[in-house]
């Protein structure tokens, strides 16, 4: 699993927050896949930002589930305690309310209810067996692009299917939809890769 830190991807949250979150609020549940978690702060800061838009009841109907190829997580994600260098990047009201201070020196512990939120387990992508269906949204960033193209498009059909009527994926800035599976999904926005499920 790749280095990562909380709120990497501004550019993609911005886009959440900014064409999905009001979409899918009135949802009863709101089931949202992150395939391609690595430590852990991918989908904390989304189920952040989620919880800022959506406030505290609200959100209690959101499920993350953060999937990696390598489940050994280990004990960074059980206890959701991240190093200095990692959180730095939190914007300062946001460090305030969703960490404490951990015993150990210059680390961060994630919030008990964004913790709650979200689900880690390890999951396979060229497996194409989805999570679950009936999904919200799905965020998918730097994985795609170290697969060949007929499983690009493999995935993506899975992703398809696993999303609800109007679900969303969000996948890396650099990662074009590829023409195969391009009516499958309506282009939400031209500033980024961000797609509505289209029905066959």
């Amino acid at each position: 699993m790749a280095f990562t830190f909380f709120f990497r991807d501004r550019e993609t949250l911005g886009l959440i927050e900014e064409h999905v979150i009001a979409r899918l609020r009135g949802r009863r549940y709101m089931d949202i896949w992150d395939a391609g978690c690595a430590h852990g702060p991918e989908p904390y800061s989304l189920a952040i930002l989620l919880r800022e838009n959506m406030g505290e009841f609200l959100f209690r109907n959101v499920r993350i589930y953060a999937t990696d190829i390598n489940g050994n997580f280990g004990e960074t994600i059980r206890r959701g305690t991240y190093p200095d260098e990692q959180v730095r990047r939190v914007p300062a009201d946001l460090l305030r309310r969703y960490f404490v201070a951990a015993d150990e020196p210059r680390h961060f512990v994630v919030a008990e209810p964004i913790r709650r939120a979200v689900h880690f387990s390890e999951h396979d992508l060229t497996s194409l067996e989805p999570i679950r269906d009936g999904l919200a949204l799905i965020l998918c960033k730097n994985v795609l692009l170290h697969l060949a193209e007929s499983q690009r498009c493999d995935v993506i059909k899975m992703f398809h299917d696993a999303l609800a009527p109007g679900g969303f994926l969000a996948m890396e800035q650099t990662q074009e939809m590829p023409e195969e599976v391009e009516p499958l999904f309506v282009r939400v926005t031209n500033r980024g890769q961000l797609f509505r499920r289209e029905e066959r």
